[in-house]
């Protein structure tokens, strides 16, 4: 690019907007050169998180500095019309609070439980949601005709992928796999900087990988013997419930409640009390999500592992025990083996990556 052209560029996007000249650098012999960066104020992007638990609204400028979080429980009363109002409310809040034109707002990126159909914008049929009424959410609609900021929509996990890897780009990872094990259990792979999509939606699909021939499933349109039966909130609940029936279980007597109502929060009460029975369940089930890390591991080869999800915090050991049953178990070892990590946004990811997702998509007039 000959100098000219150059200065004529830059000029361009200075008039524009885009980049601001911020001072001198040091001379090497001539003129000193100007020194350019990108405009903090050019355009804003809300990073919205739709999950079982609990959802999140971020809001970042061009440089993907985070402005504001927001964090909120899913329950009962959050059906989709109430999410949107409560997320419109705090974008009007969050716009007013940092003075900032609602013309200036790029868009919003949704990361959102799957299955998606994400070239229509919708949320199709997830479960395990509190609230009823998450069944053929036109979700990027609905956020547009509440706002009038555009929407783009991608599965959370996919989300996350591409958050965590924007945080970590100091390292420059290409080739990564995200886990998220809560709920529910969610993964997504990244080859060459870029998010593998499948035909159809695939977030769920590692909680459907059979590690265990003719066993036990969580719900009725799930595999016999996958590994969601053994790793997840639900899977904890159904086995702290049937050993608290079938009796010799001191901690139950503690929880003051019927088996058929042991729920995850008493599991952690009790985690937190250092409960040996109901540890041995946590670590059993960090031990099955080591053996389905490693398959996923063996087949994709990645350099870097997040993990993430409720159940990678409940405490250190199900994350220790988790990795330290994959490494046994990755072909190759230890002539290779991925860096594992929670990540640097971890509870973040998902409204960061979503809101990067449109950054990326900016288009520049």
């Amino acid at each position: 690019m000959t100098s000219s052209t150059l200065t004529r560029l830059l000029e361009e996007m200075v008039s524009e907007g885009l980049i601001l000249a911020s001072g001198f650098g040091p001379s090497s012999g001539g003129r000193r050169p100007i020194l350019y960066e990108t405009n903090p104020e050019f355009g804003y992007f809300f990073g919205l998180e739709i999950s079982r638990f609990s959802s999140s609204l971020g809001f970042f400028d061009v440089r993907m500095n985070p402005m504001s979080f927001t964090r909120w429980r899913m329950d009962e009363a959050m059906t989709p019309e109430r999410v949107v109002d409560h997320v419109a409310a705090n974008m009007k809040a969050i716009l007013s609070d940092h003075k900032i034109d609602p013309r200036q707002v790029v868009g919003v990126g949704i990361g959102a439980v799957g299955p998606l159909d994400r070239e229509r914008g919708m949320i199709l049929k997830p479960l395990y949601f509190s609230s009823p009424g998450w069944v053929d959410v036109p979700i990027c609609k609905m956020i547009e005709e509440r706002t009038g900021f555009p929407a783009m929509l991608e599965n959370g996990a996919n989300a996350a992928l591409m958050g965590e890897q924007r945080a970590m780009r100091g390292s420059k990872p290409m080739h990564m796999l995200y886990v998220h094990a809560s709920v529910g259990l969610r993964s997504a792979m990244m080859s060459y900087g870029q998010i593998i999509h499948g035909s159809i939606d695939m977030e769920g699909a590692i909680g459907q990988m059979i590690i265990q021939t003719d066993g036990p499933r969580l719900n009725e349109d799930g595999n016999f013997g996958a590994l969601e039966a053994f790793v997840s909130v639900q899977a904890l609940e159904k086995l702290a419930q049937a050993r608290a029936k079938m009796g010799g279980q001191a901690w139950t007597d503690k929880l003051r409640v019927p088996p058929d109502q042991i729920r995850y929060d008493h599991l952690l009460q009790e985690l937190r009390q250092g409960n040996p029975p109901v540890e041995e369940m946590f670590r059993q089930a960090a031990s099955y999500l080591g053996i389905g890390l490693a398959n996923m591991i063996n087949m994709f080869h990645p350099e870097m592992v997040v993990l993430g999800g409720a159940l990678m915090n409940s405490f250190d050991r199900f994350y220790e025990t988790a990795i330290e049953i994959a490494r046994k178990n990755i072909y190759y070892y230890p002539q290779y083996e991925p860096v594992f990590t929670k990540g640097e946004l971890r509870e973040d990811a998902v409204a960061t990556g979503a809101a990067f997702m449109v950054w990326k998509g900016m288009k520049i007039q």
